[in-house]
């Protein structure tokens, strides 16, 4: 009895493993963009659990033919090198090019992050967002210029988001205001 069924699992155990061969073949039959597109989310994986990136990071990227690259703003020099790395040790990837631009260390202007999160995450229409491991506002300061950038879920939510982030005072000149609102979904007929 107990044969049986371990002959049954085993059998069930290979075709599931020629199923995943099959659909890796059919990946791999539809061209370059499969690929590009595991990489571009193996990327992206790894940057969201790079431990310091933060709040006062925004970094994107764009993937071809296993080139990455690497662009937006980060808070410390460190994490520019870092984030190189682990991109370029992924399997897949053929070349990085860094456009990573690191922020003026300035303790003005980490005085005044602070604030602007703050003021932001500090309100209760944000708190759904400040609860997540890593709120998707960031704040990006560069010599007492505040512009926020990621995504959030509504079109008030992106309007609020730069009224508090005004009120917390401190910046040199208007808040630039880059976060995209989500899409919403789409309606049953």
């Amino acid at each position: 009895m107990k044969s049986a069924m371990w002959e049954r699992s085993l059998m069930a155990a290979a075709l599931l493993v020629c199923a995943g061969v099959a659909g890796a073949a059919d990946k791999t039959a539809a061209g370059l963009p499969a690929a590009d597109n595991d990489l571009a989310a193996k990327v992206r994986h790894e940057i969201l659990m790079y431990p310091r990136y933060s709040i006062w990071d925004d970094i994107t990227f764009r993937v071809a033919d296993g080139t990455v690259e690497l662009t937006g703003e980060v808070s410390q020099p460190y994490k520019k090198s870092d984030l190189e790395k682990i991109v370029r040790n992924l399997p897949g990837v053929t070349n990085v090019k860094d456009g990573i631009e690191v922020l003026p260390l300035s303790p003005q202007d980490d005085r005044l992050r602070a604030l602007v999160a703050r003021a932001i995450y500090g309100n209760a229409n944000f708190t759904r967002y400040a609860m997540q491991p890593l709120p998707p506002i960031h704040i990006i300061v560069e010599n007492g210029h505040v512009r926020l950038e990621g995504v959030v879920a509504n079109k008030f939510d992106k309007d609020l988001a730069a009224l508090r982030a005004g009120s917390a005072g401190m910046s040199f000149g208007p808040i630039v205001n880059n976060l995209q609102v989500e899409q919403p979904p789409a309606k049953k007929t």
